[in-house]
């Protein structure tokens, strides 16, 4: 027996294996493949026998209903009246089969279709291809609301753009949220806290805040430390941009941002371009994050700098969907007439 584990036995094993595991993932494929079409095809035929007029909208819950005990006394699990319905939206959102896409499992359609309009829709299946998100960071993104805090920084036009393409990185202000969302960090919003047990927290979970900030970035350092003269300086967080080709610094404010904040951030902005930037690299960015702004300051504070200085609000808790949902509708409402 032992005269037949040789190295050309080992590597037959090893490819049978490769063999086997793409087999595996090729069947996997197929039937997700397969079980996408299904569940579109059942959303189109009740689609289709409600436009026939054979029940009425009113009706439309006991239809689900009657259907969901019927096809599960006889095909088991799977039909419930949720899953049904869902059906029934994957149909309406998608109505030509081809547009599916076969990297998402039925579970991130599901989740895509708890989305309110078409706009937000598109959007989130958009970024899940380009990002390859799991369904964790697909629920993660949504509860969030990623779609309405880039959308409102942005006019109709962009909006639209936003919807079509998903979000791209092309200068600094794209990479930016109002406000960043860091519930994931598990602190109260009354509790109270050092900005170095913020920091803390944000780099034990530092690839759910690489997923706030989006893509492209690469952490450098926490407590970055510079030397002016004869007084060193910590910047709270560095990463590099790997799309936009810079530094882009962070330092963390517990209250209410202030105008000294943003002057420091500034002086620590003058020092990377001409100590830290190799050839190649672009003017660093800069973001103050605070968990109060004030507006009017900021401008004041902002005003004329030549560096990419940015100020912008994080929050402890997911956002109010209702409120946030509204701001959104009044910027379409506002920007209507734009095209």
């Amino acid at each position: 027996m032992e005269e037949l584990i040789t190295q050309e036995y080992v590597s037959l094993k090893e490819q049978i294996k490769e063999i086997l595991l793409e087999g595996r993932k090729k069947a996997l494929t197929s039937v997700n493949t397969i079980l996408l079409h299904t569940y579109w095809s059942v959303g189109k035929h009740i689609v289709e026998y409600e436009q026939k007029g054979e029940t009425k909208a009113e009706y439309g819950k006991e239809l689900l209903t009657q259907l969901s005990k019927d096809l599960t006394l006889e095909y088991g699990k799977g039909f419930s009246r949720s899953n049904l319905t869902y059906m029934r939206k994957f149909y309406l959102a998608f109505k030509k089969s081809e547009t599916l896409s076969h990297k998402f499992s039925w579970s991130h359609y599901f989740e895509i279709l708890k989305a309110e309009n078409e706009l937000e829709i598109n959007f989130y299946v958009k970024e899940c291809e380009k990002e390859n998100w799991s369904v964790r960071e697909l629920k993660r993104q949504m509860k969030s609301m990623l779609f309405h805090r880039i959308a409102l920084s942005r006019d109709k036009k962009e909006i639209l753009e936003l919807s079509q393409k998903g979000s791209s990185v092309a200068k600094a202000e794209d990479i930016l949220k109002e406000p960043y969302v860091l519930e994931f960090l598990g602190l109260p919003e009354q509790e109270k806290y050092l900005e170095s047990e913020l920091e803390q927290r944000l780099i034990d979970n530092l690839e759910k805040f690489l997923l706030e900030l989006g893509k492209g970035f690469a952490f450098i350092g926490r407590q970055y430390k510079i030397n002016i003269g004869s007084r060193h300086f910590f910047v709270d967080l560095v990463f590099y941009h790997r799309i936009l080709k810079c530094f882009v610094l962070i330092d963390l404010k517990r209250g209410e941002v202030e105008h000294n904040d943003i002057g420091q951030m500034n002086m620590y902005l003058n020092y990377f371009e001409s100590e830290e930037n190799v050839e190649g690299d672009n003017p660093p960015i800069g973001i103050v994050l605070g968990a109060y702004k004030d507006h009017i300051l900021v401008e004041y504070a902002t005003k004329h700098l030549s560096n990419k200085l940015f100020v912008s609000k994080y929050q402890l808790y997911l956002p109010n969907k209702e409120e946030i949902e509204e701001e959104l509708e009044k910027l379409l409402d506002d920007k209507g007439d734009e095209s």
